[in-house]
């Protein structure tokens, strides 16, 4: 192949499966859960080999935009376009506006590769080889996805059943099995030939326009009309919300490519998770001689086969058995690990209830453009919170009429405009901000500002 492909990474999703570290205002995909990468910043580096991909293209929503973008400016990776989506509308209208987008910047010959945000990969010489076959296969007209080769008969996801052989060493689509009983999956696993559906895809811009045209129409002239209609807002393109709302709501895979004789599956047995529970995370991680994987600041004692994670207070765990106690800064799951698939029932439980409701959505700590802000301590007549602005950046102009506030910087050095009057503030000094005053806060110096405010 002479021609790059165009990554398309769909990183729009507010899964809470993986509760309390992931909520739907900081889903799973921008969360660190091991390493100091996230998930989404591990699919940009997947696709930032300039030799075989362009620019990635991104579509989220409007809640993420911001986490999109400062995580790839963390990895100094640049981005195609950011597409952002006024309301859910699954995966095919997700594609179809890429695919619109894509054709109109490049040509209808481009391959596009279609990826989630929040998998789990290990990106080896497998995985480049199977990438490399599935857009060989794209560019001569078919709608590839890569299936998994199974490592267990697991009833958490769809089956895909590979057909002949293919010059390109992809194969057919023979079938598509919906998640089955573990009884079915067993037979499946037992007798090869049947695949994890990755949700992963290798589409040429016209193969795809071509099925969705013939299968998907009303969902391909909603995408297009958004795209058509959209609005360029800094580094964001923000889809038209009246025309990306006529979409039905429909997956790419029930939209298109189970009803197209044009699929092709490329076998893969690379290592791929979907982190879809916390027992998926378990079973994904590095576990230690008793079977345990711990993250964060742990003490585990006479502990086997558990997962231990905080992001916060120590956790000391002791005496116990295939578990899953996950901490972060205001809230621990305890569990044993085989229920772990049934946590969104728990959060859903937690989101009825008004006393609850709040620790499904947000963290404590939120991210912005220029750094973030972590809520310390709330009360009546007061709140304290640790805000933190990172090396030449500085928040806008503003002014309170309900509030005076009080910062203290304890790490950095602090330029404070108040009104007029411009200060530099370092650590042990502070200022008083007056009701009503017109104030900025930045940060000029090489390190990561850091102050209290009460």
């Amino acid at each position: 192949m002479t021609q790059k492909i165009v990554p398309v990474i769909m990183a729009g999703g507010k899964g809470t499966r993986l509760w309390p570290l992931s909520r739907a205002a900081a889903p799973k995909q921008f969360i660190r859960f091991i390493g100091d990468k996230t998930l989404f910043q591990e699919t940009l580096l997947r696709v930032s080999d300039p030799t075989l991909y362009e620019a990635p293209v991104i579509l989220t929503n409007e809640e993420f935009r911001f986490l999109v973008a400062e995580q790839a400016r963390e990895l100094d990776i640049g981005l195609a376009a950011i597409l952002l989506e006024p309301v859910a509308r699954n995966t095919a209208a997700a594609v179809a506006a890429a695919a619109t987008l894509v054709r109109d910047r490049f040509d209808e010959d481009t391959v596009m590769h279609v990826l989630g945000s929040d998998y789990e990969i290990v990106a080896d010489d497998t995985y480049f080889e199977c990438v490399r076959i599935a857009a060989a296969t794209a560019a001569q007209g078919k709608l590839v996805t890569f299936g998994i080769q199974p490592t267990e008969p697991a009833t958490g996801y769809g089956y895909i059943e590979g057909g002949k052989t293919l010059p390109t060493g992809a194969r057919t689509v023979a079938r598509f099995v919906e998640k089955p009983p573990l009884a079915k999956a067993e037979d499946m696993v037992a007798t090869g030939g049947f695949y994890w559906n990755s949700g992963m895809f290798m589409f040429s811009v016209s193969g795809v326009l071509a099925e969705m045209r013939s299968y998907a129409a009303p969902v391909l002239k909603a995408a297009a009309d958004a795209i058509a209609k959209g609005v360029r807002d800094l580094d964001f393109i923000r889809l038209d919300k009246a025309a990306f709302a006529t979409s039905p709501n429909i997956s790419i895979d029930y939209a298109v490519m189970e009803k197209t004789s044009n699929a092709a599956v490329v076998p893969s047995p690379f290592k791929w998770s979907d982190l879809g529970s916390w027992d998926s995370v378990w079973k994904s991680g590095s576990r230690d001689e008793n079977g345990n994987l711990a993250a964060g600041n742990t003490t585990v004692v006479n502990t086997k086969n558990s997962l231990i994670m905080t992001h916060g207070v120590h956790l000391a765990v002791q005496g116990m058995d295939d578990i899953a106690v996950i901490a972060s800064e205001d809230a621990v799951y305890v569990g044993r690990l085989q229920d772990s698939q049934d946590v969104g029932n728990l959060v859903k439980m937690l989101a009825a209830a008004p006393t609850t409701s709040q620790l499904t959505e947000t963290h404590p700590t939120s991210y912005r453009p220029w750094g973030g802000y972590t809520s310390v301590l709330n009360g009546d007549r007061f709140q304290v919170k640790r805000i933190f602005v990172t090396p030449g950046k500085k928040l806008s102009l503003q002014k309170h009429h309900h509030r005076s506030e009080h910062w203290i910087v304890v790490k950095g050095t602090a330029e404070v405009t108040i009104g007029e009057n411009v200060q530099m503030l370092r650590e042990n000094e502070s200022v008083y901000i007056p009701l009503g005053e017109v104030h900025r806060l930045a940060n000029p110096g090489k390190i990561m500002l850091e102050l209290i405010e009460v």
